[in-house]
């Protein structure tokens, strides 16, 4: 549970602070589809076939930050700091960047209690590494379609 404290009060601090180019509107809009999405995924994976779960493979209480306040931060951070008119080169390296911060910090969030507070099933890391990069293209395209939905 300390890890779990201690990653959702930094990421939370970081994207908030470091925060120069999303709007409170594009802001609620990530958070809204980062906990839907990502509580449809899990429904699935975690509850229904136990491919992962938090703490316990019981839906419980403690399991609400990873669903509410972890990722959304993570993903204002991704959004915030992606180099929109950069060279496609210099995209890809941005892509790797988050793709192995989010294979470490999965890693991390593995470790027994009280730093770690996820658990593998048959998930495995490999299944990580293919679905992160959809993952990540399907926020930045949501971002877009936001962002052409304020201008019109």
């Amino acid at each position: 549970m300390i890890g779990l404290i201690i990653a959702v009060i930094l990421f939370n601090l970081i994207a908030f602070i470091t925060n120069n180019r999303l709007t409170k509107n594009q802001i609620v809009h990530i958070w809204a589809f980062t906990i839907i999405f990502q509580g449809l995924a899990d429904l699935y994976i975690d509850h229904k076939y136990q491919g992962y779960w938090y703490f316990t493979k019981d839906v419980d209480w403690a399991s609400l930050p990873t669903l509410t306040m972890l990722i959304p931060p993570v993903n204002m951070m991704f959004l915030n700091w992606y180099p929109f008119n950069s060279p496609l080169l210099k995209r890809i390296l941005y892509y790797i960047f988050w793709l192995v911060f989010m294979l470490i910090y999965e890693v991390i969030s593995l470790l027994p209690e009280p730093w770690g507070y996820f658990n593998y099933g048959w998930w495995k890391l490999e299944y990580s590494i293919l679905v992160d990069p959809i993952l990540l293209v399907i926020l930045l395209n949501y971002y877009k379609w936001i962002c052409k939905i304020e201008k019109s």
